[in-house]
């Protein structure tokens, strides 16, 4: 026995000397789930970062030790003055002011609070709230003359006057759940907006609205099931699968008094006889007599430009039309000039570029340069022809970093703006000042007031620090890596805290895949989990690795066309170049590879475990997509097709299809009111895991929906403690 005893004290001793000699060198021991999910992990920072317009002021929202608050900063002299505080702004009780924006004129501040619509005046201080009806008001829109306020209430679209305060419901045939006036379903939210709710637009000249008419009454529907209450409710969502029925949607025209045309009746715009398109993005010409509708196909491989007239509601012509044998991405660069000429961004090349294209359509020229991919248009000045821009360069490891541009419309040479190696990105003003957001993987971000015309640099004010010394932590090094076909595959690796070349270390592997997907990237993810995860988890002993394959965004269009069809393949060859790589670096244990990802990147998991079983030690798979079949119609058909014009590549793409092949420790995670890859994928891999015998683990959080920073601290710490301790118990990361 005292054997025993002096044993576990002199182990006990030697962890405790390893801990305290790996904190004095890097600190980076100290990192622990206590700082991850602590008040301000990244430092407080300012957010909601907006120009007032026509001024060079700056308006964000900070907590300056008091509290949060709302400041104007003076781009010119440097001076800061606090605005308000969510409390003048009606916020009662710790509630969220939320939507908040400028007036077009810049005097006052529109936003929702207590689900009513607010105007606070900035001169007098003074706050008036404009609704008081039950139900919810969302995406409220002024009238470009800023005189009348659009908004959407229970899927009906209303209009305010602000002087009168009358109020007018222009919409009376919604249904709460079925049918959309003025907003979007679950699936146009999700896939056609990227998680935006945008349904309406004014017209430029006030006078007339242009709002989606969504109906999902053919919609199939699945159930969400609410089990906190001793009866349990189901929520009803509209979600089309892969093949399913789609939404039929339509867009309708009102004309509002002051123009030719002044009937209370919608006109609908003649978008075609194929009820099975998208609608995907709709824009007021500047004539304000005619919109422009971008018309995706079904199978998404072709859209179209419609020329249409509001009064009449007749498409008179398609402005421009592109095809791709795999299928068109969507994109926010449609933008407008005065003279009726527009820009317009497209991957006709294999890299999206932005083009200037003549009022008929015709292509002018390109505006950004090649070698480089568009990746936002931050900024346009049709008056002075210039443009801003954010780009990455094509080479191997160019998609790692984000660089800003400003161009004009003629074609000459773009300016770089932002010379550090990393992420950067702009936020301009129209004054010609812009914000220079700049992080690296190792930095958290820094924000920079710069000038597009002359040498101007003044830091944003009041950044503290986070509660540990990010110079300290274990820190990424970018390289590329011999992958499929003589590819080069970018990669980053971190090593643990402490590092000895001598020792054997276990590896955590984090990957998405899928379609233009990428996670290295030289960038700081300020408010996200993960990355501070994995720099903790470095600081406990183990080398971070990741790598992207040859369809993520480094390789352009051409390499994400690898997957049209067919899911997996690709995905794993990248991950097993991953662990090749790995096995030549004589300080990581190969035996003790760890390999993990959410959503698209917990489907991956599996289905590299399942088809390469004892290659990596253990894995976590978190809210997966299971089986293709599951997930919504218009993401999966652009990538898959419909499941009856391709039942082989749906079925061999499958995760589940695979189950028996499970031979490693697995973990499943998933939210249980997920309702957009829903629970029916991990509920049914159980099922077929426990059919073929296989044991595994599983982590249900009731009540969490898809994405993990949205969940309480208290849950996203036990999911974090939870992963923590499965990767310990597989991987041991202690001598």
């Amino acid at each position: 026995m005292r054997k025993l005893i002096r044993l576990y004290h002199l182990v006990s001793f030697t962890v405790l000397i390893t801990a305290m000699s790996a904190a004095m060198s890097t600190g980076a021991a100290e990192l622990t789930l206590d700082h991850l999910f602590g008040p301000d992990p990244h430092g407080r920072r300012p957010s909601e970062l907006t120009w007032r317009p026509g001024t060079d002021q700056l308006f964000f929202r900070w907590d300056d030790g008091s509290g949060p608050a709302y400041w104007l900063f003076d781009a010119g002299s440097g001076d800061r003055s606090l605005l308000a505080r969510p409390a003048d702004l009606g916020a009662k009780g710790g509630g969220k002011v939320e939507d908040l924006r400028f007036v077009p004129s810049g005097d006052a501040l529109l936003y929702t609070t207590g689900g009513d619509l607010h105007l606070y005046d900035l001169e007098s201080r003074e706050r008036r709230r404009l609704t008081a009806m039950e139900g919810d008001e969302e995406k409220a829109e002024l009238s470009p003359d800023g005189k009348r306020l659009a908004f959407v209430r229970t899927g009906e679209l209303y209009l305010l006057d602000l002087a009168s305060g009358e109020e007018q419901r222009l919409t009376h045939d919604g249904e709460p759940g079925v049918i959309f006036n003025g907003t979007t379903d679950w699936v146009y939210w999700e896939e056609i907006w990227g998680r935006d709710s945008t349904g309406f637009w004014w017209s430029g000249d006030s006078r007339r609205i242009a709002y989606y008419h969504i109906d999902d009454t053919e919609v199939p529907i699945y159930p969400l099931l609410d089990t906190s209450k001793v009866h349990p409710e189901i929520e009803r969502q509209r979600y089309p699968k892969s093949g399913d029925v789609l939404p039929r949607v339509e867009i309708r025209v009102l004309s509002l008094g002051g123009n030719e045309s002044e009937d209370d009746e919608a006109v609908t715009l003649d978008t075609g006889d194929d009820p099975d398109v998208y609608l995907a993005r709709v824009h007021w010409h500047p004539d304000h007599r005619r919109l422009v509708v971008e018309r995706l196909n079904r199978d998404q491989t072709r859209i179209d430009l419609l020329l249409c007239d509001a009064s009449s509601g007749r498409c008179e012509k398609t402005l421009l039309s592109e095809e791709h044998p795999t299928w068109v991405n969507l994109s926010d660069e449609l933008i407008f000039v005065p003279d009726g000429s527009f820009l317009w961004s497209s991957e006709r090349d294999g890299w999206r570029r932005l083009y200037l294209h003549d009022s008929g359509g015709a292509p002018v020229r390109a505006l950004t340069p090649e070698g480089w991919a568009l990746t936002s248009l931050d900024s346009v000045d049709a008056e002075i022809r210039r443009f801003v821009f954010t780009a990455h360069s094509t080479t191997e490891l160019g998609a790692a970093e984000r660089h800003v541009f400003v161009g004009d419309f003629d074609g000459g040479e773009p300016k770089r703006l932002s010379a550090e190696e990393g992420w950067s990105s702009a936020n301009v003003s129209d004054t010609g000042f812009w914000v220079h957001e700049h992080s690296t993987a190792d930095t958290p971000p820094r924000h920079v007031v710069r000038h597009l015309d002359r040498e101007s640099s003044r830091p944003l004010p009041y950044e503290p620090p986070p509660s540990y010394d990010p110079a300290e932590l274990p820190r990424w090094r970018h390289l590329t890596i011999p992958g499929p076909d003589g590819s080069r595959l970018p990669a980053q690796v971190m090593k643990p805290a402490g590092f000895d070349p001598g020792r054997k270390y276990p590896v955590i592997v984090y990957h998405y895949g899928g379609p233009g997907s990428q996670v290295v990237q030289k960038r700081w993810r300020a408010g996200r989990v993960r990355p501070l995860w994995h720099k903790m988890m470095a600081s406990r002993g183990y080398v971070l690795f990741s790598v992207d394959n040859q369809a993520s965004k480094f390789f352009g269009k051409a390499g994400e066309d690898k997957l049209y069809r067919r899911f997996g393949e690709v995905e794993l060859a990248g991950q097993l170049a991953g662990v090749e790589y790995l096995k030549t670096l004589p300080w990581v244990d190969a035996g003790r590879i760890g390999l993990w990802g959410w959503s698209g990147g917990g489907s991956h998991t599996l289905y590299s475990l399942l088809n390469r079983p004892g290659v990596w030690k253990a894995g976590i798979s978190g809210a997966p997509v299971t089986d293709w079949h599951y997930y919504d119609a218009i993401w999966m058909e652009r990538y898959l097709d419909r499941p009856k014009e391709n039942p082989e590549g749906y079925e061999v793409s499958a995760p589940i299809t695979h189950a028996a092949n499970l031979a490693d420790p697995l973990l499943l995670l998933h939210g249980t009111a997920d309702d957009n890859v829903h629970p029916q994928n991990t509920f049914n891999m159980a099922q077929r895991l426990i059919d073929a015998g296989k044991p595994f683990e599983l982590g249900l959080y009731p009540g969490a929906n898809h994405s993990i920073t949205s969940w309480d601290k208290t849950w996203q710490r036990h999911l974090y403690a939870r992963m923590t301790e499965f990767f310990d118990r597989h991987l041991e990361p202690g001598e």
